[in-house]
């Protein structure tokens, strides 16, 4: 067993990750799924990662139920807990690359219900094909193509088109923190979609906006004025920097040594039009 964990692990934990968007409850499940496995008979291993698969997907469905109810109580807007991406090249660094959908693509997975996200996932993020899909789901698989396609519905992805996000490159994040640095207002607008959002959670536990901030010029003055510590959502110096965060460039903001926001940009042809601030200290532990 601690073969199969060694081997497993890492694509069980980002599997779980992506069905809950919670590394917490993804690392619970995947300890709950082994340890759980000790016991089962060795025939039923014959097939260890599709198993096993199977057993983690079982275990996050029956969380998210009980997630959605505490995601309606929760103060302002829900996202996803990120993660820190491993800088050497590392097993789990390869399966990071490989296996996880960029954040932007986490946040609107949210709009699924948890049976159409397990399919999204399992196809889009981990390669199964329909018929083992249909296997773990324990459902048919004309069914689960049907349920890939309201998935992408839902998520406003076409039929033809890719899934993957536009790369955002540590070149663009040094330009972009430059700009606020030097408070070019111009240079900040122009980096910015013109449909450019804000989105912040705080989970009631920080200051935090409890709705998007749209509009480009309404975004740039809250980056403006949050980067040189004028803004009611800081108290103090803040140090901005560049960071590996689930396989993408993100960005750390620290006061002292205390992380206060992770951060996730979406790049549409070239220029910010999502921006997604982590600020709920829960989530922040593992950047």
């Amino acid at each position: 067993m601690e073969e199969l964990y060694n081997q497993y692990r890492a694509l069980l934990f980002m599997l779980a990750y992506q069905l809950t968007g919670s590394a917490v409850d993804a690392e619970d499940a995947v300890q709950d799924v082994f340890f759980k496995s000790f016991d089962v008979h060795p025939e039923r291993l014959e097939k260890p990662k599709a198993y096993l698969c199977k057993m983690v997907t079982n275990h996050c469905l029956n969380l998210q139920k009980s997630a959605r109810k505490k995601r309606e109580m929760y103060v302002g807007p829900w996202l996803p807990e990120p993660i820190r991406t491993p800088e050497a090249d590392t097993l789990e660094t390869t399966v990071v690359r490989r296996d996880l959908l960029s954040y932007a693509m986490l946040v609107v997975l949210e709009r699924l219900t948890p049976t159409e996200r397990a399919v999204f996932v399992l196809r889009e993020a981990l390669g199964f094909d329909y018929p083992e899909i249909a296997e773990l789901l324990g459902k048919q698989e004309a069914n689960c193509r049907k349920l890939m396609s309201r998935a992408r519905s839902k998520m406003e992805i076409s039929e033809e088109e890719p899934v993957a996000a536009e790369a955002v490159e540590l070149e663009w994040v040094s330009r972009f923190l430059t700009s606020l640095e030097q408070g070019n207002v111009d240079h900040v607008l122009s980096l910015l979609t013109e449909d450019v959002m804000l989105v912040a959670d705080g989970g009631g536990k920080v200051i935090a906006f409890k709705h998007p901030v749209q509009t480009r010029d309404h975004v740039a003055r809250v980056l403006l004025d949050g980067f040189h510590g004028k803004g009611p959502y800081n108290h103090g110096k803040l140090h901005f920097e560049a960071a590996p965060l689930n396989g993408e460039t993100g960005i750390v903001i620290r006061f002292g040594d205390k992380t206060v926001a992770a951060i996730f940009l979406q790049l549409r042809r070239g220029k910010l039009a999502r921006m997604y601030a982590v600020r709920n200290p829960d989530k922040l532990d593992r950047v």
